[in-house]
């Protein structure tokens, strides 16, 4: 077959076809859904106290519904240990995985920090792992809880996941709605 019959026979062959691919009506986008949802309701600002050990320092953070209602994204500013801090957050959920997945980065670490993970049975508490860059610089491993008191309140706290497994928190934010 000479390179312009393969051609021609090409061509007849799309315009036989795409009319009838065309025609077919495209699916639906996909929509946020009731786990999307979850995520929306901590949309707004916050008043935060975090504490670690001993320190105790004031915070504000703002959360918003962003990209299409799939994802909330946070800007988190405060005063560490008398350093200021920025963090931002990424946050959704993924169906494939059916996981809640997300991303953190901030102004006291070069990396990122990624994690995932599911609701209890209420739909109350938020249990996430993850892996970043320790104090050290080195692979850490976290675990993260965020405990809904109600629509105008929660509880972040982060522990860190020794080579033994063993959980040592490291500190607590508590979240506040603005009025």
């Amino acid at each position: 077959m000479s390179k312009l019959t393969r051609t021609l026979a090409v061509l007849a062959a799309s315009l036989v076809f795409t009319p009838a691919v065309l025609a077919q009506t495209p699916p639906p986008p996909p929509q946020p859904g009731p786990e999307h949802a979850k995520l929306k309701e901590m949309e707004g600002a916050w008043d935060c106290v975090m504490k670690m050990g001993d320190m105790e320092s004031k915070a504000t953070a703002i959360y918003k519904s962003d990209l299409g209602g799939f994802w909330i994204t946070s800007e988190f500013q405060g005063d560490f240990g008398g350093m200021k801090f920025t963090g931002r957050g990424l946050d959704g959920y993924d169906p494939m995985k059916k996981k809640y997945v997300g991303v953190w980065v901030d102004s006291m670490s070069p990396g990122a920090m990624v994690s995932e993970g599911t609701y209890d049975a209420a739909g109350k508490v938020l249990t996430m792992t993850g892996e970043g860059a320790g104090q050290d610089g080195k692979p850490a491993k976290y675990k993260m809880t965020t405990e809904h008191k109600d629509k105008d309140h929660f509880v972040f706290s982060m522990y860190m996941i020794g080579p033994d497994g063993k959980e040592v928190p490291a500190f607590t934010i508590d979240y506040r709605r603005r009025k």
